[in-house]
């Protein structure tokens, strides 16, 4: 057969992930910090978007979702593809998934808008609407922020080289002082060793010692300490409780850690009583004495979607109105430029701002849409944990979240990652409600992997120093309540739980709880 060239005509699918898409499956699974950056950085980058003053004028968006049984399933119906489909499925069906909506909202070749009639158009998300009740604005005339002018905390080393400049008028002593502070760990420990320390600085090593000396008087106690003895050391010296028995204690450390106090008794030389005691002491002491400085502020936690108890035995779900960000689209500059004369490139540079603007109030509208089903599907999952706590927890997994609501299970992950619901029951973290089942003794109905963690906390809480409950105690009581579990498996979940065996929780009662004469 000779070869030959020739045209021909073939029709095919191909998947095409425009780059407004791929930041849209990226806007989902953001947290409400990095949303509000990432809008601030839209705001500073285009011209056309403003954040919203006040919503009292704006459009009503849906309302919260007040029932969560089987007729109130949200309808996805309206949902982007994106949030249907995975970018890790087979790339026919998802280019099967895709259709015209997604394509036309971000074609670089959509026209712009009319201009409305109005100054500014909301066409995008207005944050009040999801809950019935308006904002706090973010204009020119919002009350200022009293937090930003609190002074800022000060570091350890800060803090310590306040003392020093007090504690060794000597300039020499000063700068041996400020290297060992500047060489100490976020814990507030001195692990670098004196005799380098010393050779480092040109400095005689007794010299260099005299200065941590100093330093392991300042505030906060046990600061400058070379391992854990002598940080305990320290503070139980300022305490006046560094007696030969303490001091015995402090030498022994691994045994405490063992929990071998009949062993540490016969060291000490005390009886039952003391040792509990000293136990004690030791117990209210600072291991790190440098972590109230080391540590970064902490960023409080604000929720994404709160939950709230009604009359009727149902339950309100709303969006939360701080956590989502307001940005309006300015249609009157827009028609304002058209008006006059500019140049094709100024048009273009116009006519893209525009399709971004619009692409991002429609992206974070449709991001709470998502974020408000998935919650609520939450919701009617796990009822009974929100009205009877945590033994009612039900195994849940993300692709029975996903079926009920007709989306992709990886959209769930990703609505669900850095996501915090407040309910009654305190604030959790989405992911928290989707536990592993363990199925049940009998074959009725499977057991929440939280819901049984629960459960073996309060069987060793209740334990007493007569009856601790070994591993295999606890599968049979578990076995008793239809629950079906491997004694590897209570283990682990013990060890999650940060509880000893029950070789070390009976040491540890029994010396608290010492046996009478």
């Amino acid at each position: 057969m000779a070869l030959s060239t020739r045209l021909m005509m073939r029709q095919g699918q191909s998947l095409v992930m425009t780059p407004q898409l791929l930041q849209a499956i990226k806007l989902l699974q953001f947290s409400h910090l990095e949303l509000s950056a990432f809008v601030q950085d839209e705001l500073d980058r285009n011209p056309l978007l403003e954040r919203a003053d006040d919503s009292a004028d704006a459009p009503d968006a849906p309302p919260a979702i007040d029932r969560y049984g089987e007729s109130e399933r949200p309808d996805m119906s309206d949902a982007p593809d994106w949030a249907r489909s995975d970018l890790a499925v087979d790339g026919a069906q998802l280019a099967a998934d895709l259709g015209t909506d997604v394509s036309n909202a971000f074609d670089a070749d959509t026209p712009p808008t009319p201009a409305a009639p109005a100054a500014i158009e909301d066409s995008g998300l207005s944050a009040s609407a999801w809950t019935g009740s308006s904002g706090s604005g973010g204009g020119d005339g919002e009350a200022a922020n009293l937090e930003a002018y609190v002074a800022a905390k000060p570091t350890l080393a800060e803090h310590l080289a306040q003392q020093l400049m007090v504690a060794r008028p000597d300039p020499t002593d000063r700068l041996i002082g400020q290297a060992l502070i500047d060489s100490l760990d976020e814990n507030g420990y001195f692990r670098d060793s004196l005799t380098e320390t010393a050779h480092r600085l040109g400095a005689p090593e007794a010299r260099v010692a005299a200065v941590l000396a100093t330093i392991q008087t300042f505030d906060p106690s046990g600061v400058g300490a070379r391992d854990l003895a002598e940080c305990l050391a320290i503070q139980l010296r300022e305490r006046d409780r560094y007696d030969p028995a303490m001091q015995a204690l402090v030498a022994n450390l691994p045994l405490l850690a063992r929990r071998e106090f009949a062993t540490l008794r016969r060291i000490c030389g005390v009886d039952d009583e003391d040792i509990a005691d000293m136990v004690s002491e030791i117990r209210r002491l600072d291991p790190k004495p440098g972590r109230a400085f080391g540590g970064e502020t902490l960023q409080p936690v604000a929720p994404d979607v709160i939950v709230r108890p009604l009359a009727d035995g149902s339950w309100r779900i709303e969006l939360n109105t701080e956590a989502l960000p307001r940005v309006l689209v300015n249609q009157t500059y827009v028609a304002t430029v058209n008006a006059n004369r500019v140049s094709e490139g100024d048009r273009s540079f116009l006519t893209t701002c525009l399709q971004n603007a619009n692409w991002l109030t429609k992206s974070l509208e449709q991001r709470a849409r998502t974020i408000l089903k998935v919650a609520n599907e939450i919701v009617r999952q796990q009822d009974g944990f929100l009205a009877h706590g945590v033994e009612h927890l039900r195994p849940l997994n993300l692709r029975t979240i996903a079926d009920a609501i007709g989306m992709h299970e990886s959209t769930v992950s990703r609505v669900t990652s850095n996501k915090y619901m407040a309910t009654p029951r305190g604030l959790f973290e989405m992911k928290y409600f989707f536990t592993a089942s363990i199925p049940a003794q009998s074959g009725g109905e499977a057991h929440s992997a939280e819901a049984v963690r629960f459960r073996i906390k309060q069987m060793i809480e209740q334990e007493s120093v007569d009856a601790v409950l070994s591993d295999d105690a606890i599968v049979a009581r578990l076995k008793t309540a239809n629950i079906d579990i491997a004694r590897r498996t209570v283990a682990k979940y013990r060890e999650s739980l940060r509880i000893p065996s029950s070789v070390e929780r009976r040491r540890e009662k029994a010396a608290i709880q010492p046996q009478p004469a």
